[in-house]
């Protein structure tokens, strides 16, 4: 019996090889799949389970009926990106104590890039020393005790101009009945964004002793505010599937431009209308050096 041609010989000792190695590596990748948390049926190719979140049905209704499913935690494909779907107050204690680090980052969302100076914001930051110095920064000397207690005059004196310009509307405007019809949603929105903004740039934005002195121009600044809010919650497919951005699906990206450019207007407005002297005394207590 005639041996065979080497070619031969090396041929099936390379398919052999191949299914050896293959056998290897499916046995590691089910042990791999049995240490992480289950995955929902019905992903697409591609697009993964944003079919089943994009029905008629409420998307935090389907979360609920897969938690029901497949327990308190699960993950889910959002297009490239895979995400994990907490539904227990015990796996969410878990994953932001002994497991933090694996859930303190933050994805690379086209908002964040266009209206977050390229993530640079504190609430849009990816987990890094970057983040960690913000969080510092943030919690120390923004929101700490003494800061807000430094600042709660600008709440005071606020809410005393808001309702002397309430009672003098009142006045000029009432009925025969000494009534007035007023929207109170929108006098609560321009109070919250002239707090917010006298604590930010230091002017307020609306009524009638605005530094703005315009009204138009303090209902684009409020309506800036309100579109990046929701663009920062809006889905975009981008953000699930990278390689369509360029199509800009929806013309989602060109309006977070928009917005970006307005509020970036009104901070160096809001600035700008600042001294060097006052702006010091803002900073007092910050680790910003005055350059």
């Amino acid at each position: 019996m005639d041996f065979l041609s080497p070619s031969l010989n090396s041929a099936i000792v390379g398919v052999i090889a191949i299914i050896l190695f293959s056998h290897y590596f499916l046995r590691r990748s089910k042990v791999g799949l049995a240490k992480t948390p289950p995955i929902p049926q019905g992903a697409w190719p591609i697009i993964g389970h944003l079919p089943l979140l994009g029905g008629t049905k409420p998307p935090y209704r389907t979360l609920g009926a897969m938690a029901d499913k497949y327990g308190p935690a699960f993950t889910i494909q959002l297009g490239f990106h895979r995400a994990l779907v907490v539904s227990s107050w015990e796996m969410a204690k878990e994953c932001f104590t002994t497991n933090d680090l694996a859930v303190s980052s933050r994805p690379q969302l086209v908002a964040a890039k266009h209206m977050g100076y390229n993530s640079a914001m504190f609430g849009l930051a990816p987990y890094g020393s970057f983040w960690r110095e913000l969080r510092k920064l943030a919690t120390l000397e923004l929101l700490s005790s003494s800061r807000l207690e430094q600042l709660s005059y600008v709440r005071v004196s606020e809410v005393e101009t808001s309702l002397k310009e309430l009672y003098t509307l009142w006045t000029k405007r009432k009925n025969e009945s000494g009534q007035i019809l007023v929207e109170m949603k929108q006098w609560f929105a321009d109070l919250t964004l002239n707090v917010i903004l006298r604590m930010i740039a230091g002017k307020r934005y609306y009524g009638d002793h605005s530094d703005a002195g315009d009204k138009e121009v303090a209902r684009r600044c409020q309506k800036a505010m309100e579109e990046f809010l929701r663009y920062t919650g809006l889905f975009v497919v981008s953000d699930a599937i990278p390689c369509l951005g360029w199509l800009d699906i929806g013309g989602h990206e060109k309006a977070m431009k928009k917005v970006a450019k307005e509020l970036t207007l009104f901070l160096r407005n809001g600035w700008k209308s600042i001294s060097k002297r006052e702006l010091q005394v803002k900073l007092k207590g910050l680790k910003i050096s005055w350059t």
